[in-house]
């Protein structure tokens, strides 16, 4: 475990914080080797970018730091998490050019979902049917570059594939989407997942979401990312907390 992480300003959410996934999926590499158990990320405060942040043992798991103040919390917890349904490539194709994004986007250089940053992850979620009433479920098709490949972090397995932060940051923005980021502000303040597999550079892959539910400033969302053969890579839930926009910064 290293005791320190730097975010580079490339992995940003908000102009001036990193991508919330980003970040959880970093502190979360910090942990070893999971398998396929839930990996739960609380963010306290938005994680600042090309600053080094502390990371420290506690009881349950490991705490990220900044100046004294915690920045998030990460730990293996006991959870299972629904897979949203999923959507052919074709499907999800055809659904990505009414994505809300291209038309109003509170964060348009966000490296996961932002319009205007052609460096990014260029997920762009459009709306699908759903099999469940009353939940909205989106779906992008994503194809993995070299661009995402572990730029800090080396892995055993020998084949190119995108490194386990911006697999968290794949399955981070869409849940927002899913939810009603459209119709108000908010930023990501939990995000469990289980990733089983990393996502091989090159490949189709297509990423759900599916609104779940919301209570006063919450909005519960889910995600999952299934690759070319249909097989689950890896799935999350969120919380989403509604923010103001004229006190939020960046």
């Amino acid at each position: 475990m290293k005791d320190t992480l730097l975010v580079p300003a490339r992995y940003n959410g908000p102009t001036k914080s990193g991508n919330g996934g980003y970040v959880a999926g970093a502190i979360a590499h910090e942990l070893g080797q999971t398998g396929s158990r839930a990996v739960a990320v609380t963010l306290r405060q938005p994680p600042p970018l090309d600053a080094t942040m502390r990371i420290a043992e506690v009881e349950g798991g490991l705490e990220l730091t900044f100046g004294g103040a915690v920045v998030a919390r990460a730990a293996v917890v006991d959870a299972s998490v629904e897979p949203v349904e999923a959507v052919s490539w074709d499907e999800a194709v055809a659904a990505s050019p009414s994505y809300p994004g291209h038309t109003s986007h509170p964060f348009p250089t966000c490296f996961a979902c932002g319009t205007e940053r052609p460096d990014g992850l260029r997920i762009f979620p459009g709306e699908v049917p759903s099999a469940r009433d009353g939940l909205t479920r989106v779906a992008a098709p994503w194809v993995p570059d070299s661009t995402v490949a572990a730029d800090y972090h080396e892995y055993d397995n020998p084949a190119a594939r995108a490194c386990l932060a911006s697999t968290w940051s794949a399955l981070d923005c869409i849940g927002g989407w899913a939810g009603d980021l459209a119709e108000r502000l908010m930023v990501l303040g939990r995000m469990t997942a289980i990733i089983d597999d990393l996502p091989v550079q090159g490949e189709r892959h297509v990423v759900t979401g599916e609104h779940r539910g919301s209570q006063g400033r919450k909005t519960f969302t889910a995600s999952t990312l299934h690759d070319a053969d249909g097989r689950i890579v890896g799935r999350a839930e969120h919380v989403w907390i509604a923010v103001d926009p004229a006190t939020f910064s960046g």
